[in-house]
C-alpha cells in the first residue's frame, strides 16, 4: 500500500518497547521526516533495565542510563519530544492499562502517522520479535483502533484530563515479516548511526555495528529493487480508515 504523502503529514508518533528500538528500526526514515519539518514524538513503553548485560552497569542503574542515551539519540536526528512510560522491561503485556496510556499519548500528540513495532512474530528474524516488541505493537494498534478516536473509550481521558478523541490516519509497522513499503535512507544513514552509537550501553561492545546495520539496510534495498549499494528501512503500511 502506498502511504499518505509526507506533505500531508504534520505530526508523527513513534511507539517502541525499549529505548533504541526506534533507532534500529526507523531512525533513518525519521531523520528524513524531521528534515521535512514534520514534528516527531517518541514514546517508550519500558524502562529498558534488562538491556546492557555487556555494559558493566547494574540492572538498577540501567533505566536512568538508557533514558539519557535515548535523549541523546533523539537529539542526533532532531527528536526532543520523548516520553517514557516506565513499564518493567521484559514484562510488557498488551493490557488495558498500557492501551490506555498509549491512547493518552495519541490524544496528546495528535499524530497523523503512527510508527510501531509488529505485533506478529517474524520467524526469519526472531530478534525483532522480542515479547515486549509484540506487546507494544499490539497495544499500539488497539489504541489506534478503536480507542483513540472513540469518546466512549476510557472516558476519564476526555472528562477528567480534557483529551479529545483523535483519529490516526495511518500506521507504519516496522520489523514486519513481509513489508510493503521501503524508504531509501542512504543519505541519512550517518544520522542513524549517530543515534545508534548514542546507545553506548547497548552498542559499544559491538565493533561490527555499522557493518551489521548497513547489511540489514542493503538487504531491504535489494528487496525493494533499489540500486546496488543503497540502504533502506522497511515497513508495512496500514490505512486506518
Amino acid at each position: 500500500m502506498e502511504p499518505i504523502a509526507d506533505s500531508e503529514i504534520k505530526r508523527v508518533l513513534v511507539i517502541s518497547a525499549h529505548p533504541d528500538d526506534s533507532d534500529f528500526g526507523a531512525s533513518g526514515t525519521i531523520a528524513q521526516w524531521v528534515k521535512k519539518g514534520i514534528d516527531v514524538a517518541y514514546v517508550f513503553c519500558t524502562n529498558g533495565d534488562q538491556g546492557g548485560e555487556e555494559s558493566g552497569f547494574t540492572k538498577e542503574e540501567m533505566p536512568a542510563i538508557r533514558q539519557r542515551e535515548q535523549r541523546a539519540a533523539g537529539a542526533a536526528i532532531g527528536v526532543t519530544d520523548i516520553t517514557f512510560l516506565n513499564y518493567v522491561d521484559g514484562h510488557l503485556e498488551p493490557t488495558l492499562a498500557l492501551r490506555k496510556d498509549l491512547v493518552r499519548q495519541m490524544r496528546i500528540s495528535k499524530p497523523d502517522r503512527l510508527v510501531c513495532q509488529s505485533p506478529e512474530r517474524n520467524w526469519d528474524r526472531i530478534g525483532a520479535s522480542h515479547p515486549d516488541h509484540l506487546a507494544a505493537g499490539e497495544a499500539s494498534i488497539q489504541a489506534v483502533y478503536p480507542d483513540a478516536r472513540n469518546p466512549f473509550a476510557f472516558t476519564d481521558l476526555l472528562e477528567v484530563e480534557g483529551l479529545e478523541p483523535w483519529r490516526v490516519k495511518e500506521i507504519w509497522v516496522s520489523s514486519f515479516a513481509h513489508p510493503d513499503h521501503f524508504v531509501d535512507i542512504t543519505e541519512t544513514f550517518d544520522l542513524k548511526m549517530k543515534a545508534l552509537h548514542a546507545h553506548a550501553s547497548q552498542t559499544s561492545h559491538n565493533p561490527e555495528l555499522e557493518n551489521m546495520v548497513r547489511e540489514w539496510g542493503q538487504r531491504n534495498a535489494a528487496a525493494a529493487g533499489f540500486a546496488e549499494g543503497r540502504i533502506a528501512e522497511a515497513f508495512k503500511i496500514v490505512n486506518t480508515n
